[in-house]
This record gives structure tokens, sequence and C-alpha cells, in this order.
């Protein structure tokens, strides 16, 4: 979304003088700074601000390019409204696809783990779906571990900070039924073509795979087998392109692999099990 070359709060706040106005005040800020969804986004905004100058806050915030989420402070992930903070990674809609086949391959799983959580999305929807016994999630950006365990807390799941296996705590080395790992896979020289929410508001590490985006995936992959239950399964969401490289480690690593793909979503996810 490109910024606003002009600020949009004055016209903006003279127009607030009623429900209907208001609405159309809000939708026509928003499409001024390139909002494509501007209806749909004035909607939950409106939603959001209890007072006129909380609107007028959030519109400002929006049109300066913060991504919807984090302005509203809460993402829908598989029908759950997860708390996003400023600067975590925004959960997004393809990866309720990995959360998929991590039902499908483990619908019993007891002991479950959520790396390079994020916001927690990941591992509050496998909770909501799991209720699993054990509930472990990590990530080495403080500001996402804060925030996960916002989400996970209440499901009395523990988030651990530091780097992938080191922030887990040993005794689950080997319990693990299922590892669910949505790793940055952009190549480091494919940063800056992203989206300005993504990178100019979600941290780099959270985006940031290295040389061919899968430098995260090869050390989840390698570690996973150590620290899975026999049977447990690992599931890591990558892109088409990276796939059969992605595929290749699991099998490097003794995981039994399948890949799985949604076309509608730009989904593309590894399932590996040990045996």
């Amino acid at each position: 979304m490109p910024r606003p070359e002009h600020h949009p709060s004055s016209p903006f706040v003279s127009s607030l003088s009623s429900p209907p106005a208001v609405r159309a005040a809000t939708v026509a800020a928003l499409r001024a700074a390139g909002c494509v969804f501007a209806e749909d986004e004035a909607e939950l905004i409106l939603g959001a601000a209890h007072t006129p100058d909380q609107l007028v806050a959030l519109v400002r915030r929006r049109a300066a390019g913060l991504p919807l989420e984090q302005v509203l402070g809460w993402a829908e992930f598989r029908g759950l409204r997860i708390a996003v903070e400023p600067g975590v990674f925004v959960p997004r809609r393809r990866t309720e696809f990995l959360v998929d086949q991590a039902l499908l391959q483990a619908p019993d799983a007891a002991v479950v783990v959520d790396l390079c959580c994020g916001s927690g999305a990941v591992g509050a929807a496998l909770a909501a779906a799991l209720r699993p016994a054990e509930l472990h999630a990590a990530d080495v950006d403080p500001s996402a571990v804060r925030c996960a365990r916002r989400n996970l807390g209440p499901l009395g799941g523990h988030v651990h900070a530091g780097d992938l296996f080191a922030a887990l705590p040993a005794a689950l080395r080997g319990r693990v039924d299922l590892l669910a790992a949505n790793v940055p896979y952009v190549p480091t020289a494919h940063v800056g073509l992203l989206p300005p929410e993504a990178r100019e508001h979600e941290p780099p590490v959270a985006l940031d795979g290295g040389a061919d985006g899968l430098d995260v995936l090869r050390r989840v992959v390698a570690g996973a087998p150590d620290w899975l239950a026999p049977g447990g399964c690992l599931v890591v969401e990558t892109s088409t392109r990276q796939a059969p490289a992605a595929v290749a480690a699991f099998t490097a690593s003794g995981l039994a692999a399948r890949l799985a793909v949604r076309e509608e979503l730009d989904a593309t996810v590894v399932v590996g099990v040990r045996h």
C-alpha cells in the first residue's frame, strides 16, 4: 500500500458528523491512502474505535502503512482472534493450511510445539483443535515471545525465548508428537521486494530465510528427529519453488516426507514423520 502524500486527518476529522458520514469519511480516507479493501477495513476499524479520537488515530496509523492487524491489535486465524502487537509477524491465511495438515497427520497429538511461533497463532489453533496435554512455543524475538504469551498463556501454553530447539525444555526431547514450524523462508535478496507492510513493520528475523530461503528450515529439520517421539511429525511451511529442496532436507534427516499444496491459498507444506 503506497504511503499518502498528504495527511488524511484534517478533512477526515471535519467529516465526523453522523454515523453514515463517519463511515463514508473512514472509507474515503483509507481509499485515498491506497487501501484496496477500504470498505471492509473501515468496518473493522470502526468496530475497534470507541471514541472519535481513537478512530482518527487508527485511521492515521493505517494510512501511514501499518498492517491492518497491527492497527486493530488482532488477526483472525482459523476462526480465532489472535492478539498481534506492533513489530510482530502477522499470521497469514495461507498458514491455516499448515494447521490443517498438522491435524490431518497427528489428530491425537498430546505434546505439541510451535517453533518460530511469532504471535503464537499456529499453537493457539492447534490447541483449540487438539486440547493437548502439553503445549509449548518458542521464538527468538522478544516481542514475539511477549505476544505469544498473551495468546497461549490462557490456553495453558508455555512460551520460551531463544533460538529454535535451544529454547525448549530438555524434558521435551524425544516426546514431541507434533512439531509445527512456520519458519522464515524468504530469500535474503527478495526481502526488499516484499510489500511495505511486511518489510517495514514486521521483524526481518521472521522473514529472512537466508540465501535460498531455507537456512532456518534446514536447521529445524536437522534437529527435529531428536525431539520427536516415535511416530511424531514435523510440519513446515515453505514455497512451491523451494519444495523439492525442502523435501530433500527432510529425507536427509531420516524423516518420511510428503508434500501438500493448496493452490488457492498459495500454500505449500512439507510433512515429515519419524519412524
